[in-house]
């Protein structure tokens, strides 16, 4: 696993399409819990390395219900993107993740995570890759139980996505208390 990791942070495949260079964002472990699938990294977590290390990070957290010691413990949580490198700004928010890692890397890496308890799927890109493409991101999260005990889809904690948090307070309200259940109860197991 640790030689498979550094392979996908050595990656410079699609670096002629990164504004900022390649610096793939990916952690976790064989014995990593809870496969975190998101978008891509933004600015911030691009110059720091450091997975959610942003506003995103922190509601995702609160999301959770779990603290920044027991996030970046990865045996406790693995971060794994759609799109391992910042994408680049787009007219509101990022550009979306750049298509060629998925296919790339995602199925080599998902093996390797011999402990995977649970997939928590970020935003519309992963729900899209991993569970329906032709449902909207509302719909398939509204529907989450359909999807357990496996996956778990959420919409994307970013600031930007205040607006739909607004529009759909049943989220927060119903399905935030029911993630936090099953993290809890898994991150617990022996």
């Amino acid at each position: 696993m640790k030689k498979l990791l550094k392979e996908v942070r050595d990656c410079t495949f699609c670096e002629p399409h990164l504004p900022l260079g390649a610096r793939p964002i990916i952690s976790g472990n064989e014995r990593s819990k809870i496969i975190l699938i998101s978008q891509a990294p933004g600015r911030v977590v691009h110059e720091s390395g450091i997975a959610w290390n942003d506003q995103s990070g922190k509601k995702l957290r609160e999301w959770l219900d779990v603290d920044s010691t027991t996030f970046y413990n990865e045996d406790n949580f693995a971060v794994f993107p759609m799109g391992f490198c910042y994408p680049g700004k787009a007219k509101t928010g990022d550009l979306p993740p750049r298509k060629e890692c998925a296919p790339l890397w995602h199925k080599t890496v998902i093996e390797k995570f011999k402990n995977a308890k649970l997939f928590v799927l970020i935003g519309a890109y992963a729900n899209k890759y991993y569970l329906s493409k032709d449902k909207k991101l509302t719909e398939v999260v509204s529907e989450y139980q359909d999807y357990l005990p496996t996956y778990f889809p959420l919409p994307h904690p970013s600031p930007v996505n205040r607006f739909w948090r607004m529009k759909n307070p049943w989220f927060e309200e119903e399905v935030v208390p029911q993630l936090r259940e099953k993290v809890k109860e898994i991150l617990n197991e022996d």
